[in-house]
C-alpha cells in the first residue's frame, strides 16, 4: 500500500443484537487486523464505530464486519458516511452512550457454549463447577437487563463487584469475557444456597453434590434458573414423579425432561437431524421427540402420549446437575398449576411450599419472567409450540413499517406484542390470563418492553370477547389511546401470513377451541379469506351446542352428547351411550334439556370441541386437566399406518357462507363403532376426514376467488397427523400453504396478528 494513498473516515452505524454478544471486541480486533485507528461504542440505538485508514483497508473492514461477525450477533443494518480525517493514532472502545429515545434490540438468553462447558468441566479451571460461567458468547442477557445501553450497572449483576482477575478479563478487549455483562467467578459472582422445606439454611460447602444426592434419594427440588424457577425430580422415579404431580396440581399434563447429553437422549426417544440441530441450538428450546419403548423414563412423565418434551442443559447449573445425577431429570416450571412461574427466592417459598422438598437458591435476581421455549418439527419443518427463553425479545421482522401499536393477546397462553418501525416484538410466554398474578406478570412485562424499546403506543389492540383479562386491561387504558378490537380467527390468520412475508389476501383455515366470533358465537373451525386489513367468513363447521358452556371442554362427554343429540337425535344418542361410559342418566337428561332450551348452552363451530367429542366416544371417559388434553388422547390413539378412507360429510350453501354439515360424519363412525372396527382406525379416519373437508373447502373458495395460498392457524395445527395430511393434500390439489415457523400456531401467537390488523385499521381510520 502506498504511503500517498489518501487517509479516510468512515462513521458507521450497526443496529441489531449487537450488544452483549461480543461485537466491541470483534470491531477491535477488526481494525487491528486493518490497521485502523478510531474507536468504537454502545449507544442506545446500538453500535456507533469510526475507522480511519486507507480506504481499501475500510473496504475490506466493512466487508468483514457484516460477514465475520460473532455467532450471537444479528446485524439488522450498516450504515457508513464519509467525513474528514481527524488524525486518530490508535483505536479504542469507548464508554457506553444513552440517547434519549432510541432503542436497539436486546439479546434473549443464550446457551452455555463449549469453551464455558469446557471450563466448567475441567477440575483445573478457576471455574470449575461453577453455576454461573459465562462469556460474551453465552449466558443470561434479557433476564438480567433493566434498561440500555447494555452495561453492567442497568443490570442485576451491579450487586456483584469483580475480583481483580474478573475484572482483567472484563478489561481485555482480547479476552473473551470483554464486557461480558454478567461476567463472575466463586470469588466474586453469584452463590447457591440449599435451604429446607420450610426455608432454613443448610450449613454444607458443596450445595450442588448435596442437591444431586436429594434427587437420587427421589426428593422434589425447587432450583432457581435463568428466569424462573424449575421443579425438579428424578424422571426415571415413578413414586417422585406422582409425588410431584400431586402436589403441583398437574394430574396429567406432559413435563418436560432435561438430559445431559445427545447420546443420552438417543437412549430414550428418537431424534431427526433437525430435532438434533433444535437441541443443539444456542437457544436450546424443549423438542418434542417420538418416544422409545424401551426408554426407562417413567409413563407417568407425560401419559398416554407418543411424543416426549426432552431439552439438553442450557446453564451451568443445569449442566453439573444433570451430569452428576446420572439420570434425566424432569425439569418443569416452577409454580402451582396454572399460575405464573416463581422467580425470587421469597416467592417460591411462600408458593412452592408444600411442592419441593428442598429449594436450590442464588442470590442473582431475575429481571423478565422465562419460560422454557417448546418446539416440533413436522416434515422436517421446526414449528414454535411455545416461544420464550431463547427466542423473545428478538423480534419478527415486518414486511411494511408499523406505527407504536401493542396488541394484549388472548385469554390462554396469552403473549402481548408491540410494533415498532419494521419489528413486531412478540413478549414470551405469559400464561394463561385466569389469577391475578398472571395479570401482574403481563403488566410488568408490558412495562419492561415499553422501557427496553422506548414504547409509547398510541393504538391498542384486543380481542372481541368483553370478558377477557386482557381486553379490560386495554380498556382500562384510558381515552389517551386509539382502541381497536380485533377477531380471534383473523389474528390467527394475519399472523401467519406476516410471518411468512405475504401482504396479500389468502385463504385462511382457522381451527381450534374458542374464539369469540363476530355473531356472538363461539367459532373455531373457520375458512376465512383475508389480509391485514379484514377478512370474510367463506364458511364454517356446523353450529353445534355447548352444554353448560366451560363444563363441556372440562367434560368432553359434554361436547359428545350435544352433538350426537343436536345431529341425530334420540336414537343418535341412544346408540351411543354404550361407547360413552357409564354415564349419570339424570346428568344425561339434563344435557338433553339445556340442549333443548339453550340453557347455558352456547352455539359453537368448534374444530378443538369436535375433536374433543370423538375422543369422548372412542374412551376419553376423564375429566380434561389442561387444555387440549382430549384432542391429544385422540391423536395419539390414531393409527397413521392405516389406508386413506375417510367418512362422509356435506358441504352446503346458507346465504353467503359454506356450511360443513357434521351428521353423516357422526353417523358414519357409530357405524364402525357398531361393527367394532377398532378405535385407532376410526381415529386415522376421522383425522382423514377433517383433512379432506379443509380441502375441499378451499377448493370452493379458490373457485370464488382465485386465491391459491392458504394459510393454517389455530391450535389444532398442534397435531402433527393432522398437519401432515392437511398440507400434503392441499399441495396434491395444487395449493401453497402457509404455516407458523416463527411464533406459536396456537393462541400465543395471536398478539402479531392483533398488531399487525389494529396498525393497518387504524391506519385506514386516521388516513394516514
Amino acid at each position: 500500500m502506498s504511503h500517498n494513498d489518501p487517509i479516510l473516515l468512515k462513521k458507521i452505524h450497526v443496529t441489531g443484537v449487537v450488544q452483549g454478544v461480543g461485537f466491541r471486541p470483534f470491531v477491535y480486533q477488526l481494525a487491528q487486523t486493518h490497521g485502523l485507528n478510531g474507536w468504537v461504542l454502545n449507544t442506545s440505538a446500538g453500535v456507533d464505530i469510526e475507522v480511519e485508514g486507507p480506504q481499501e483497508a475500510i473496504l475490506a473492514f466493512l466487508s468483514d464486519l457484516d460477514s465475520e461477525a460473532p455467532p450471537l450477533a444479528r446485524i439488522e443494518s450498516i450504515t457508513a458516511t464519509e467525513g474528514p480525517a481527524n488524525g486518530s493514532q490508535e483505536f479504542e472502545i469507548r464508554r457506553s452512550l444513552a440517547q434519549e429515545g432510541e432503542y436497539q434490540l436486546i439479546s434473549p438468553d443464550i446457551a452455555t457454549c463449549q469453551d464455558c462447558l469446557r471450563e466448567l468441566l475441567d477440575p483445573d479451571d478457576r471455574r470449575y463447577r461453577y453455576p454461573f460461567t459465562n462469556c460474551t458468547n453465552c449466558g443470561p442477557r434479557f433476564t438480567i437487563i433493566e434498561d440500555i445501553p447494555y452495561d453492567r450497572p442497568l443490570t442485576t449483576m451491579r450487586e456483584f463487584a469483580m475480583c481483580a482477575q474478573c475484572q482483567a478479563e472484563y478489561d481485555d478487549p482480547l479476552d473473551r469475557r470483554f464486557h461480558a455483562q454478567p461476567n463472575a467467578c466463586p470469588a466474586c459472582g453469584p452463590q447457591l444456597s440449599l435451604v429446607t422445606a420450610e426455608g432454613a439454611g443448610i450449613a454444607i460447602e458443596d450445595k450442588i453434590s448435596a442437591a444431586v444426592q436429594l434427587l437420587k434419594d427421589g426428593e422434589i427440588l425447587a432450583i432457581k434458573g435463568l428466569g424462573g424457577f424449575h421443579l425438579a425430580c428424578d424422571a426415571t422415579n415413578g413414586d417422585a414423579v406422582q409425588r410431584l404431580r400431586d402436589r403441583k396440581r398437574r394430574p396429567s399434563k406432559p413435563m418436560a425432561v432435561m438430559m445431559a447429553t445427545m447420546e443420552e437422549i438417543e437412549e430414550h426417544c428418537a431424534v431427526s437431524p433437525e430435532e438434533s440441530r433444535l437441541l443443539n441450538s444456542p437457544q436450546c428450546p424443549i423438542v418434542l421427540l417420538r418416544w422409545k419403548a424401551s426408554s426407562t423414563i417413567s409413563p407417568l412423565v407425560a401419559p398416554g402420549n407418543r411424543y416426549l418434551g426432552v431439552m439438553l442443559p442450557y446453564t451451568p447449573l443445569h449442566h453439573v446437575l444433570v451430569r452428576e445425577s446420572g439420570r434425566p431429570l424432569i425439569m418443569t416450571s416452577g409454580n402451582l398449576s396454572e399460575e405464573p412461574i416463581v422467580t425470587t427466592n421469597h416467592e417460591a417459598l411462600a408458593r412452592l411450599q408444600g411442592i419441593a422438598d428442598h429449594f436450590l437458591l442464588h442470590n442473582r435476581e431475575i429481571c423478565a419472567r422465562y419460560d422454557d421455549s417448546v418446539w416440533m418439527v413436522t416434515e422436517g419443518r421446526p414449528q414454535p409450540l411455545r416461544r420464550s427463553r431463547g427466542y423473545a425479545p428478538f423480534p419478527v421482522r415486518l414486511p411494511f413499517k408499523a406505527r407504536q401499536v401493542l396488541a394484549c393477546g388472548t385469554e390462554l397462553k396469552n403473549t402481548f406484542c408491540a410494533t415498532k418501525d419494521d419489528y413486531a416484538f412478540v413478549s414470551q410466554h405469559i400464561g394463561d390470563m385466569e389469577n391475578l398474578e398472571t395479570l401482574e406478570h403481563f403488566e410488568a412485562s408490558v412495562e419492561l418492553y415499553k422501557r427496553l424499546f422506548r414504547l409509547e403506543p398510541a393504538i391498542v389492540a384486543h380481542d372481541l370477547h368483553p370478558d377477557y383479562l386482557a381486553t379490560r386491561y386495554a380498556q382500562g387504558l384510558g381515552e389517551s389511546v386509539q382502541l381497536v378490537a380485533v377477531q380471534h380467527h383473523h389474528a390467527h390468520i394475519v399472523s401467519c401470513l406476516v410471518e411468512n412475508g405475504v401482504r396479500e389476501p389468502a385463504i385462511g383455515v382457522a381451527l381450534d377451541g374458542t374464539g369469540y366470533g363476530s355473531d356472538g358465537q363461539v367459532w373455531g373451525g373457520e375458512f376465512l379469506v383475508a389480509d391485514y386489513q379484514g377478512f370474510q367468513r367463506m364458511g364454517h363447521l356446523e353450529y353445534v351446542p355447548l352444554p353448560g358452556g366451560e363444563a363441556a371442554i372440562r367434560r368432553p362427554y359434554r361436547m359428545a352428547i350435544g352433538h350426537l343429540y343436536s345431529l341425530l337425535g334420540d336414537e343418535g344418542l341412544e346408540t351411543a351411550l354404550p361407547f360413552l361410559g357409564g354415564l349419570d342418566s339424570q346428568e344425561i337428561q339434563i344435557i338433553k334439556r339445556q340442549v333443548e332450551q339453550g340453557i347455558n348452552t352456547p352455539l359453537t363451530s368448534s374444530g378443538g370441541r369436535l375433536f374433543d367429542a370423538v375422543s369422548a366416544l372412542l374412551g376419553f371417559d376423564a375429566e380434561a386437566t389442561y387444555e387440549g388434553q382430549a384432542a391429544i388422547q385422540l391423536e395419539m390413539m390414531a393409527n397413521d399406518k392405516h389406508d386413506d378412507a375417510c367418512y362422509p360429510f356435506a358441504i352446503v350453501e346458507r346465504g353467503d357462507a359454506k356450511i360443513i354439515r357434521l351428521s353423516e360424519l357422526w353417523g358414519a363412525i357409530l357405524h364402525d363403532l357398531r361393527a367394532e372396527v377398532p378405535a385407532d382406525a376410526i381415529a386415522a379416519r376421522f383425522h382423514n376426514t377433517i383433512a379432506q373437508m379443509i380441502v375441499q373447502m378451499c377448493d370452493r373458495i379458490s373457485e370464488e376467488t382465485g386465491l391459491q395460498q392458504v394459510a393454517l392457524s389455530g391450535g389444532c395445527f398442534q397435531n402433527r397427523l393432522l398437519l401432515t395430511k392437511v398440507t400434503s393434500m392441499l399441495r396434491e390439489a395444487g395449493f401453497e400453504t402457509l404455516t407458523h415457523h416463527q411464533v406459536p400456531c396456537n393462541d400465543g401467537g395471536v398478539s402479531l396478528g392483533q398488531a399487525v390488523i389494529a396498525n393497518c385499521q387504524a391506519t385506514v381510520a386516521d388516513g394516514v
